[in-house]
């Protein structure tokens, strides 16, 4: 049985989610339920056909940055004059393009308007941001996401060209390394970060990642 969310912030047990990840539905997405969300290693994933579901799934698809893994392919391509790095300088183009950006096996989108305001909110209060890759004064690709103490947990990526994305997350990756940041949350599995080192943990081991790591931190709101 689900856990209808009520108005105040608090969210049951991640150990309840069911076996798909599922954990609770309704509430909102205002900025104190997302932190609190995060904190625990919860994120918001649903369409426009249902109220705002709550995910924490077992296994975890996460990424150390020190195992990091990058082609010689890509490498070229990184020390090429192909691509531009910028980092947080367009974060409501980057997420308006994730959200526009077809996948294969997918009809329409999760990251609703209702969706996009509530992590233009968190950029705004210094918690969302982008990675961004430019070309020619173009956003060509990109990803989106949060961080909170030493823990960045990755929301979306987009790509117009072969590789823009992976040019933006690889930079990241170093860029977030250089800060002291331990761990990237992927969520959950894509052939396209397992390539890049990323892999499973259990969900119990997430937690006391995410108690280490961001338990310290006191949060502004």
């Amino acid at each position: 049985m689900l856990y209808q969310l009520g108005q105040d912030n608090n969210f049951p047990p991640v150990s309840k989610a069911n076996g798909e990840g599922l954990l609770a539905i309704g509430g909102d997405l205002n900025p104190k339920r997302l932190l609190h969300a995060y904190r625990l290693g919860i994120f918001p994933w649903y369409n426009r056909k249902s109220p705002i579901l709550w995910w924490c799934p077992n296994p975890r698809f996460v990424l150390f940055p020190t195992h990091l893994r990058v082609s010689h392919s890509m490498r070229q391509v990184l020390v090429s004059d192909k691509f531009q790095y910028r980092f947080n300088t367009s974060f409501s183009g980057v997420i308006k393009a994730c959200s526009e950006v077809k996948r294969k096996g997918q009809k329409g989108t999760w990251i609703l308007p209702e969706m996009i305001a509530a992590y233009e909110e968190m950029h705004r209060l210094g918690f969302a941001v982008s990675a961004e890759t430019w070309k020619d004064n173009s956003l060509v690709g990109g990803l989106y996401g949060m961080r909170m103490g030493r823990i960045f947990f990755g929301e979306s990526m987009f790509s117009l060209e072969s590789n823009a994305s992976k040019f933006a997350f690889i930079h990241l990756v170093g860029q977030l390394r250089e800060e002291g940041i331990s761990l990237i949350d992927c969520q959950t599995y894509s052939a396209h970060l397992e390539s890049l080192g990323a892999q499973m943990v259990s969900r119990k081991l997430f937690s006391e990642i995410l108690d280490r790591e961001i338990g310290s931190y006191p949060l502004p709101i």
